[in-house]
C-alpha cells in the first residue's frame, strides 16, 4: 500500500505531466503559425449565418443570383485564375518588387499567417456547416464544387489578411490593394460559391486575425524584418530602371 505522501507525489507527477503534455501541445500547433490555437475564437466572433429557408437566407440567396447573371468573362477568368489565394496574388496591384524569389522573409512570413487564417477558417466551416449556394440553386454551379462549407470564405478571409498587411508594407499602394482584396472576397459570390453573407463574415474575421497578429511581439519581430527586406528589393527595382 502506498503511503498517503507518496500518492500525494505521484498525483502531483501525473498532474505536472498531464499539464506538460497540454502545453507542449498548444506550443506545437502554434509553432505551426503565429497564433495559438483556437485564436481567433471564430464562433464567439462571428455571428450564425442566416438559417437555412429564412427570408435572410432568401434574399442572400437573391444577391447571388443576381451577380451570378450579371458576371463578365472577365470575372470568370479571374474567379479560375484566383482558385487559390496567397499574398503573391496582389502582385498585379504592387509590381514587380513582389518577387516571391527575392524575398525570403517575406514568403516565410505569409506562409506562417496562411496557416493561421487556415485554423481560423477552417474552425467556421466546421462549426457552421453552411451550404455553398449552387448546393441550393443547382443553376449557380461554374465549374468545380468546393471540398468545403461556405461560412466563412476563405478567399474573402485571405484577401483581407494579405491586404490588410501588404497595404502597411506598401503604404502608396494602399487604396489599390485594399480595393483588391475586397475584390477578391466578392469575385466569389459573382461565380455563384459564396454568399454575401460569407463574404462579409470573412471580411471580420480577416481584421480580427490581423488585429492578433499585431499583438504577438514575434510576428512584430518578423514584420519589422519583412519591411527592411521590402525596402531594400525596392531600391533595388529602383535602382535597375
Amino acid at each position: 500500500m502506498l503511503h498517503p505522501a507518496s500518492h500525494q507525489s505521484q498525483r502531483i507527477r501525473f498532474l505536472l505531466v498531464g499539464l506538460a503534455t497540454v502545453v507542449f501541445a498548444r506550443a506545437s500547433l502554434a509553432a505551426s503559425g503565429y497564433l495559438p490555437a483556437g485564436q481567433p475564437d471564430v464562433v464567439a466572433l462571428l455571428a450564425p449565418p442566416p438559417e437555412a429557408n429564412s427570408p435572410e437566407q432568401a434574399t442572400d440567396l437573391a444577391a447571388v443570383e443576381a451577380a451570378f447573371k450579371n458576371r463578365t468573362k472577365a470575372d470568370e477568368q479571374l474567379g479560375k485564375a484566383q482558385k487559390e489565394i496567397t499574398f503573391y496574388s496582389f502582385a498585379p496591384v504592387i509590381g514587380p518588387v513582389l518577387d516571391v524569389e527575392k524575398l525570403p522573409q517575406t514568403t516565410a512570413l505569409f506562409e506562417k499567417v496562411a496557416k493561421d487564417n487556415k485554423q481560423a477558417i477552417g474552425a467556421g466551416k466546421d462549426h457552421w456547416k453552411r451550404q455553398r449556394p449552387y448546393e441550393i440553386d443547382t443553376s449557380l454551379l461554374h465549374g468545380d464544387k468546393e471540398p468545403s462549407p461556405g461560412y466563412p470564405s476563405g478567399h474573402s478571409t485571405h484577401g483581407t489578411v494579405y491586404a490588410l498587411l501588404l497595404a502597411e508594407l506598401f503604404p502608396e499602394k494602399r487604396d489599390e490593394i485594399l480595393k483588391y482584396g475586397r475584390e477578391i472576397g466578392w469575385r466569389r459570390v459573382v461565380t455563384g460559391k459564396h454568399y454575401p453573407t460569407d463574404i462579409y463574415a470573412g471580411r471580420v474575421l480577416g481584421q480580427a486575425i490581423v488585429r492578433q497578429l499585431h499583438a504577438n511581439p514575434e510576428f512584430e519581430h518578423d514584420f519589422a524584418a519583412v519591411k527592411a527586406e521590402i525596402n531594400a528589393e525596392s531600391r533595388t527595382k529602383t535602382a535597375q530602371k
